[in-house]
């Protein structure tokens, strides 16, 4: 296990609520930012805030510099070939969107996703579906949550243009096998998107690997500011695909009768970007590698096996997902609802989550309106899961 001083360095998580030490479950929605992160945004505020790449000024020339850095760290962090396939966006859901609205289909084609994916990997495709005739085909998942394989082979036919999948389930935890998924569609000849959201935070990436023609993730989920995400594609199809968005910094010449656009990544980078941000994200990357990946998958791995067994101990409770789950643990108490439930735990001081988690297909799936969920980073505790489990006890004694 990690050292529990780790916690430290999370200025957030010193303070109490409702009279009791915080403890923080709520890390699939937003992790915190540790104070290394913080700093960086604070030192670029007072000492180069300026507007990057086209200044000649000292503050412009060291806010890009500082910028693109950022980019290079990011790069290196996720295996990049080179920080050219590095697009900054302002989250996982504006990446999705962009590759959403750069890829062309025809009637009939066929998008394919998974009864897992978050809203924002199932509305951005519903909607070139719309614009385009295509159609949306879901790969559907056991009981437990696990993707069904032979169904996906069956699904991937000549029709399918696009495999947009998840990688981590944020609901449930489930770890898909994006690796041979992505393999399978490639050799299909169809365009792959992999959310990488909930991934990013827990495990080693490595684009170059995994195979993907796209990978989307959040900032906010990786220890750094909300309003900052990446999407990272294989260079040689976004120097075919077409830009987005218009504007500065995504063009080479405007003239009235026409425009050259830029090469990637800034052709996908219309208008003053949120410098800080990537800034800020680095700074979190440099953070979880100074403490290792693989020392934070060992430990939240032990946090989340700790959780199930322990919550899976009181009388009449569900939990959703397979067994090796990662960074979400979702569980119902029979005959509460799980707003209720979130709300007595926010009571003695454990900030969980309630609802559908932007999954509602899913929670439709399993004839559930929601879950309570348990999230976890690798600044929690197995005292923390103690917290968990002693607030769960006592508000269904009070529930029931």
């Amino acid at each position: 296990m990690l050292p529990v001083s780790l916690k430290l360095d999370f200025p957030i998580l010193g303070q109490s609520v409702n009279g009791k030490p915080l403890v923080y479950l709520d890390n699939a929605a937003t992790s915190q930012n540790p104070s290394a992160v913080i700093e960086a945004s604070r030192r670029y505020y007072e000492e180069i805030n300026s507007n990057i790449h086209r200044g000649t000024h000292y503050l412009a020339r060291a806010a890009t510099e500082a910028h693109e850095n950022a980019r290079n760290t990011i790069a290196a962090h996720i295996g990049a070939a080179t920080p050219n396939e590095v697009i900054f966006t302002s989250g996982c859901t504006d990446a999705i969107n962009l590759v959403a609205n750069i890829i062309s289909l025809n009637p009939g084609d066929e998008i394919l996703i998974s009864t897992l994916e978050h809203h924002s990997n199932i509305v951005p495709w519903q909607m070139l579906a719309e614009r385009t005739g295509a159609k949306i085909t879901v790969i559907p998942c056991d009981e437990d949550g696990v993707l069904d394989q032979a169904a996906f082979k069956s699904l991937l036919t000549e029709k399918t243009k696009i495999l947009a999948v998840t990688w981590v389930s944020n609901a449930f935890g489930t770890v898909n096998p994006v690796r041979e998924m992505v393999a399978a569609a490639k050799a299909n000849g169809t365009i792959t998107l992999v959310d990488a959201a909930q991934a990013v935070p827990h495990l080693a990436i490595d684009v170059q690997a995994l195979g993907a023609d796209f990978l989307a993730f959040s900032g906010h989920k990786t220890y750094a500011p909300t309003g900052i995400g990446i999407l990272w594609g294989r260079l040689e199809l976004l120097e075919q695909l077409p830009p987005w968005r218009g504007g500065g910094e995504m063009i080479k010449e405007v003239t009235f009768e026409g425009t050259t656009y830029n090469a990637p990544p800034f052709k996908y980078e219309a208008g003053t970007p949120n410098i800080e941000g990537g800034i800020a994200l680095a700074a979190a990357f440099d953070y979880m590698n100074a403490i290792g990946i693989s020392k934070i998958h060992d430990h939240e791995e032990a946090l989340m096996r700790a959780a199930a067994e322990s919550l899976g101990e009181i009388p009449g409770i569900r939990l959703y997902g397979p067994v090796d789950r990662i960074g979400a643990l979702s569980f119902a108490l029979e005959g509460v609802h799980h707003y209720d439930l979130g709300t007595l735990i926010d009571q003695m001081g454990v900030a969980v989550r309630t609802g559908h988690h932007c999954c509602q297909p899913l929670m439709a799936r399993f004839g559930i309106t929601g879950t309570t969920r348990a999230s976890f980073a690798f600044y929690n505790t197995l005292e923390d899961i103690d917290s968990l489990t002693t607030a769960v006890k006592k508000a269904a004694t009070m529930l029931l």
